[in-house]
């Protein structure tokens, strides 16, 4: 077998041959813990030699340099090359390294090797490839973000016509970012640390003016924040709220405040005091979700002994009817009967909140026209939450943001 044969055998080094090529023993003096390959790497001598500032040929060679770099293993077995490495004297650059295919300008690591670790990193923390390859990681962490910013490139806002936004936590202590999504395709647009208005800002920035006059509709949780960029940004833009916010402020401010009162109202009878304040969980649930035979029997028993805890658990149920209907009028009537009968029923927590419900009636019809809702992005928040857990953390908001982006990248429509 020649050398040629032999080099392409090995995967190949365009425009290089194999030189000489030796495997070392693990010595502990000499920092090697492990065996390892070193192979030389020599030029051809005929090859094709271009400039990797301008991309032209240049047959002028300024000096030859040698430099480590670590390839892909070589039976399991870490493996460096010697690479005789061209700096070329080109007339419109100056002094410049010769481009190679398989090697980065200032890479320590083959093309090859970088791609293998990129993979690895969609699935695995960077400590656990960093150890599988015996790479710094530093080392693995930079080739993985300049991995994915090549991939990703720039975000495509073209044809972006509807969005949703809402709000993850991305480290202890209140601190959150925002994601914004194109529910159609399920694809990350931007994501950004806080909520407020002018954390948001740089997306509509993003955007532009002309494609800011083409958003149609945009879907959120009852944020002020949120809607009052939106309506500065976006005034062509119909608002609307989601029912799974809603519907969870619902049961914050008026199933949990009528639990802790009928609570409190009971507190010389121990036990029946104690059913109410530990059936928190069961009266927010969905009646449908409850698997339990015994739950459900314990949910009826509860309902049907205190009248206040059923008249707010029943306007909850009939609260989200109110986005299933898709035409406004249906639902305003609908709306009309509700808040009167909230308003008839003598429950402070549950009136305080139809008032408040009143003033975002116009995002909640708004779901007539554009039915739709943050249940994706709910998924994409546990899915980032995953993707966070993984890496215990990122210190690193740009590469966390790319981590993301590659994690929903769409569908078509």
């Amino acid at each position: 077998m020649n050398v040629e044969e032999l080099t392409a055998l090995l995967g190949g080094w365009e425009g290089y041959l194999l030189g000489t090529a030796s495997r070392l023993e693990p010595v502990a003096d000499e920092g090697r813990s492990e065996e390892e390959v070193w192979l030389e790497l020599r030029p051809c001598a005929d090859r094709r030699k271009c400039c990797s500032g301008c991309g032209q040929e240049v047959d002028q060679v300024h000096d030859v340099e040698e430099r480590w770099v670590r390839d892909l293993p070589i039976l399991g077995t870490t493996t460096w090359l010697c690479v005789h490495r061209c700096r070329l004297a080109c007339p419109r650059c100056g002094p410049k390294l010769e481009e190679l295919s398989w090697l980065p300008r200032y890479s320590r690591v083959t093309k090859r090797l970088a791609d293998s670790v990129a993979q690895l990193c969609a699935v695995l923390p960077i400590k656990h490839v960093a150890a599988y390859f015996g790479l710094h990681w530093d080392t693995v962490k930079a080739i993985d973000k300049a991995h994915l910013q090549s991939a990703l490139g720039p975000v495509d806002l073209s044809n972006v016509e509807v969005i949703a936004m809402d709000e993850f936590a991305i480290q202890k202590g209140h601190r959150y970012a925002t994601v914004i999504v194109e529910p159609y395709t399920k694809r990350v647009l931007w994501i950004g640390r806080g909520r407020g208005r002018e954390e948001i800002r740089p997306f509509f920035e993003l955007l532009g003016q002309d494609r800011r006059q083409r958003i149609k509709a945009v879907v959120m949780d009852m944020n002020g924040a949120y809607e009052q960029e939106v309506m500065d940004q976006c005034p062509r833009a119909e608002i609307v709220f989601d029912l799974f916010h809603v519907v969870a402020k619902f049961g914050r401010e008026v199933i949990d405040r009528v639990r802790l009162d009928e609570a409190n109202r009971l507190r010389h009878d121990k036990p029946r005091r104690a059913v109410i304040k530990h059936s928190r969980w069961l009266l927010l649930r969905n009646r449908e979700n409850i698997r339990q035979r015994e739950d459900r029997v314990r949910l009826d028993e509860l309902l049907a002994a205190n009248r206040r805890l059923f008249t707010v658990y029943v306007m909850k149920d009939d609260l989200k009817h109110l986005w299933a209907y898709r035409y406004q009028g249906a639902a305003l009537r609908f709306w009309k009967g509700w808040y009167n009968r909230a308003i008839r029923s003598r429950i402070a927590p549950l009136k305080k909140f139809a008032r408040n419900l009143h003033n975002y009636l116009y995002g909640i019809l708004g779901h007539c026209h554009w039915p739709l809702h943050t249940s994706l992005l709910e998924g994409i928040n546990n899915k980032i939450k995953v993707i966070k857990r993984m890496a215990y953390g990122f210190r690193d908001d740009d590469y966390f943001f790319l981590k993301i982006r590659a994690a929903f990248p769409g569908t078509p429509c």
